[in-house]
């Protein structure tokens, strides 16, 4: 065999084999296109779109380190330490009543490395102004101090609620299931209430007035609360009544307390505060003859943005039995 033969029989079986092997190759598939969080601004900030959907989601929370004093407040220690986290999830999507709201409020509170607990602060569904779930009502609003008294000793309830509002007003009704809060004598821990709500703003001036009826108990209570920019901080006022004790108001048949919260800087306000009640605390199945005093003050200081501390002191001086003085120091981490 002539070298120009060989040669050529080699060329042949090169490309037969090169051929047999670009058949047999493996082809990559082309990457499949990532879809990246959008930023929702439809809610306002802090929402992004879920993947695949247009349902936004925002997710927000605190992280709160509190040391409590005051008398065998630890069991035999006048102080204790607590530290909160909460984390709390809201879902909106445009429908044609108007947005679908869903909000998840997750709790875990920890006294020490073993006495922990977690709970639903709040799960609810909300549309068109109607609102179905576990959530907080009115009697929760207080006073921007720590001195007032003047809410339900529960106000988180499983509740149906309408509310109508706009910028600057709203009104609405609820009917609340009262499983924890105060029952008479031969009465069962599955009371329902009917609460009503309504305030708003006009300059200034800022006003609401809540009225909630027990319906086992048969008693019932309203409250009025307004507060108003007077010189370098906010007078803010607050009177409830009460028919008898029940589960919307238990401290007393009528209270009333005072506050004016001066911010002395951007970032630090002082906040003095005093209340009155008549006829304190329940006894039986009624309220009592006594009369009672507090007085406090509250310290709110912004380190940073998001990170603040809290001091604050009350004392209370109620008729035929022993004053007490408690506080608190709260540091608070929002996100």
């Amino acid at each position: 065999m002539n070298i120009k033969s060989l040669l050529l029989g080699s060329a042949a079986a090169l490309a037969v084999v090169s051929g047999a092997q670009a058949a047999d190759a493996i082809v990559a598939a082309e990457p499949e296109p990532v879809e990246y969080v959008r930023v929702c601004d439809a809610y306002g900030t802090g929402y992004f779109y879920i993947p695949g959907t247009e349902t936004c989601l925002k997710i927000n929370g605190y992280i709160r380190f509190q040391v409590n004093v005051g008398e065998d407040i630890g069991g035999d220690s006048d102080w204790d330490a607590t530290t909160r986290g909460q984390v709390q999830f809201t879902a909106k999507s445009d429908t044609e009543y108007g947005p679908l709201t869903g909000v998840i409020v997750m709790q875990f509170n920890a006294d020490n490395a073993t006495d922990q607990a977690a709970k639903l602060d709040s799960a609810y569904l909300d549309i068109a102004g109607f609102r179905a779930g576990l959530f907080y009502s009115w009697w929760d609003d207080g006073l921007s101090g720590e001195t007032d008294d003047i809410g339900s000793p529960v106000t988180l309830h499983n509740s149906i609620r309408y509310q109508y509002e706009t910028s600057d007003f709203y009104a609405g009704i609820s009917v609340d299931e009262l499983e924890d809060g105060f029952y008479k004598t031969d009465e069962e821990a599955n009371n329902v209430g009917v609460a009503v709500g309504l305030g708003g703003k006009a300059g200034a001036f800022s006003y609401q007035l809540t009225a909630g009826y027990d319906v086992d108990n048969e008693d019932g209570a309203v409250r009025a609360m307004g507060t108003v920019d007077i010189g370098p901080g906010t007078l803010g006022l607050a009177a409830v009544y009460a028919t008898g004790p029940s589960s919307y108001y238990t401290k007393a048949e009528w209270a009333i307390a005072a506050e004016y919260a001066i911010k002395a800087t951007d970032k630090l306000k002082i906040t003095p505060g005093v209340q009155y009640y008549s006829n304190y605390y329940v006894a039986g199945d009624d309220f009592s003859d006594n009369e009672a005093w507090k007085v406090g003050l509250t310290v709110d200081y912004q380190i940073v943005d998001n990170f603040y501390a809290k001091a604050s002191v009350q004392y209370l001086d109620p008729e035929d039995a022993d004053d007490s003085t408690t506080g608190y120091f709260r540091l608070q981490r929002s996100f």
